[in-house]
């Protein structure tokens, strides 16, 4: 059973009297002819109209909301409403609804509770459009009073200061709470669809059909991260949340669908911080007839587009660093990149035990045991992507870290990869995808010999995969970029759990103890 303090003990109370008179706190039905927007902007169209000489026009409305603030002046009481569109005033006076309605307005609403309220549009002395109420009813009552960091004074004299949201986990944990007292919050979402409807228009433009892979799969792949498991109990089968879209997707490529494309949850059993998240949103891409130049010059019409149709310009503010998604994007060879941030060349050194040598001789800490490929991904990690500001490509990844990657041609140890870094860290991913059967049975091979189970980096072997590949797989690129990340820097935002509605948190207990709650 709910506990209730004291202040949400006298609204309990008031929800009795209510119905003890007759009127139902949660009715079935409501009304409304105008959002708050809509009502004021038909007001100043009618005052505009009657200042240039036409018949003044009475404006009337029904507008619902949620009551974000109170007045009680005696014979007047004033009000803000607030509904999806914004805030408007209410203006309730005895000359129209009588002694009894406004004092029972005043008693038995609160701050939180939705309301219904018709009248007619009409401006205040100070110049407030305002909605002059005719009548009025109560359409949800609100039990806990919202979070707010002010002091309300009660009808009695009494002072109650209201809970605030102090802390970002609190507001990730009460997301409900944080978006009703918090209009950027809500814009911040809204931004976020606008990101997501921006990317599938793009790509719906340039030809890619949508699709719809599984989430539920009995090989995991496509990506280097650890799974979540699960069980299916009828098939007695051990079964994967996708780690990726990847392998799925490209099997449609031999079903000769040359363009498609996928945005949804994908799901990587690691760690949480402010760019990773268990379960994220990905968009996947995989063209047929291309390779990673011609997705490096999609990547950045689509990502401008996007920020364009997002915010107006190509030139945001991210985290008080400026930056500019206009197209061409800076592209630094992996090698030439970190040759200037390190001093290291690694085409010098072509196996780990020469690479990690070079590294420590630099007075770095390089992780012990790791292949080339990893110690590769060390050095871009630590000491290259934090330069990364611009948005960048750096491309020509080390083979062993990209499996399923097509090799450059005369370089055995380097693939046609690429990854675009903004702010600092990595927003997406790309190959010139590996289409030789062959070949990649072989380097899942090499990272069933080369890696524990344990390790991120471990592809399974995927005979059906495989299988879709010896009937004939063209040429293609592939790309994969996470739309949280995107909306991260769309919406000026430091935490990936800012941009998600309902992020993966600790337990709440945990989280109390660790505030000293």
């Amino acid at each position: 059973m709910a506990e209730y303090n004291s202040l949400e003990q006298i609204r309990l109370q008031k929800i009795t009297e209510l119905r003890a008179q007759g009127v139902e706190p949660y009715p079935t039905r409501a009304e409304r002819t105008h959002t708050a927007q809509q009502a004021i902007t038909a007001f100043e169209a009618a005052e505009k109209a009657a200042a240039s000489g036409e018949a003044p026009v009475e404006i009337k409305a029904t507008l619902a909301g949620r009551i974000r603030a109170m007045r009680a002046m005696g014979k007047l009481t004033f009000a803000h409403i607030e509904d999806g569109s914004g805030k408007i005033q209410l203006f309730l006076r005895i000359n129209e609804l009588g002694q009894d309605r406004v004092t029972f307005f005043d008693k038995m609403y609160d701050i939180g509770d939705f309301v219904q309220a018709s009248g007619v549009m009409m401006r205040t002395r100070t110049g407030e459009a305002t909605l002059h109420v005719h009548d009025f009813r109560l359409l949800a009552k609100a039990v806990s009073p919202l979070p707010a960091d002010k002091d309300v004074t009660q009808e009695d004299g009494s002072v109650i200061r209201y809970a605030a949201l102090e802390n970002s986990e609190l507001r990730a944990r009460q997301r409900y709470a944080d978006l009703a007292v918090n209009p950027d919050v809500r814009e911040t979402f809204r931004k976020r669809a606008r990101v997501v409807s921006s990317l599938r228009r793009f790509l719906d433009d340039h030809d890619f059909l949508e699709v719809e892979t599984p989430i539920l799969q009995p090989i995991y792949g496509g990506a280097a991260a650890r799974p979540f498991t699960t069980h299916h109990n009828q098939l007695k089968q051990q079964l994967y949340l996708r780690i990726s879209f990847e392998l799925y997707l490209k099997r449609l490529l031999v079903g000769n669908l040359e363009r498609v494309y996928e945005i949804g949850r994908d799901f990587r059993n690691e760690g949480v911080s402010f760019k990773h998240n268990p379960e994220f949103t990905q968009l996947e891409f995989y063209w047929a007839y291309a390779d990673y130049l011609k997705v490096m010059e999609l990547t950045e019409q689509m990502v401008s587009t996007a920020c364009m149709d997002v915010n107006g310009t190509c030139q945001i503010t991210y985290q008080g660093k400026a930056i500019d998604f206009s197209p061409p994007w800076q592209r630094i060879e992996m090698r030439a990149g970190l040759l200037d941030v390190t001093g290291i060349d690694i085409y010098a050194h072509t196996d780990a035990e020469s690479l990690s040598t070079a590294i420590r001789a630099r007075g770095y800490n390089p992780p012990v045991r790791a292949t080339r490929g990893k110690l590769i991904d060390y050095l871009v990690g630590e000491y290259l992507e934090p330069t990364l500001i611009q948005p960048t490509f750096i491309y020509d990844y080390p083979r062993d870290i990209s499996p399923l990657a097509k090799s450059k041609p005369g370089d055995p140890l380097t693939v046609e990869r690429f990854e675009a870094y903004v702010a600092g860290f990595e927003l997406c991913n790309a190959f010139t995808e590996l289409n030789d059967p062959l070949d990649q049975e072989q380097r899942f091979i090499e990272m069933g010999r080369d890696y524990t189970a344990e390790d991120e980096e471990l592809n399974l072997m995927d005979d059906d995969y495989l299988r879709a590949m010896r009937y004939g797989m063209p040429p293609n690129g592939g790309f994969g970029m996470g739309v949280d990340r995107l909306t991260m820097l769309l919406t000026d935002k430091h935490s990936i759990r800012e941009v998600l509605l309902f992020p993966h948190l600790r337990n709440d207990d945990e989280g109390r103890a660790e505030s000293g709650e």
